[in-house]
């Protein structure tokens, strides 16, 4: 048996799991509903004001890792601490946390991904730039088509560091999601 995830290097974790990007597919959609319900009954008696479906796999018709990001949003005068416990306590690993944002994932084995591989962001309600972006590439397919190829680009150089996969995309993603935030003003 190897290590525990815990007891990985960050090295170690990346070469576990690498960034692999595939073609769309319809499942993304049923696995979201899929957590979504798990999410809801888990955190029934918690300020959840909103659960949704981020990240590219919520953006039609481009390539993204298999992995379904979800975004919790929680009323900004509960405590976090408090729905992050009840999201751990239901098989949920605690990947960062922060004063007002949490994350988790389900799916990351010692042997690998299991078949369904899910991030859950847990935030206060109102902070969330991804529904603006995911709106605005869903809108505008050539922005969309723009951001696959950036991300194919960068899996290329970055399949086993994620940080660095991540920072090359911040900058598109700051500039779609102040463009998207601007048309779509007031929208959630």
């Amino acid at each position: 048996m190897g290590k525990a995830l815990s007891e990985m290097t960050l090295e170690e974790l990346w070469e576990l799991f690498p960034i692999c990007l595939v073609e769309p597919s319809d499942q993304w959609e049923s696995s979201y509903h899929k957590i979504e319900s798990i999410l809801k009954e888990t955190l029934s008696e918690c300020p959840v004001e909103r659960i949704s479906h981020i990240g590219s796999t919520a953006i039609h018709g481009i390539w993204a890792k298999d992995i379904v990001d979800v975004l919790v949003e929680i009323a900004v005068n509960s405590d976090m601490e408090i729905t992050a416990k009840k999201v751990e306590e239901n098989g949920f690993i605690r990947m960062a946390s922060s004063a007002n944002r949490v994350s988790f994932n389900r799916g990351y084995t010692e042997d690998g991904f299991a078949e369904n591989v899910y991030h859950v962001h847990l935030r206060y309600s109102g902070d969330n730039d991804e529904l603006y972006f995911r709106d605005y590439l869903n809108e505008h397919a050539q922005v969309a088509k723009e951001y696959e190829r950036l991300k194919l680009k960068l899996w290329r150089l970055y399949e086993h560091n994620r940080d660095a996969y991540t920072d090359a995309k911040t900058e598109f993603i700051r500039t779609w999601t102040s463009e998207a935030r601007k048309v779509y003003y007031g929208r959630y």
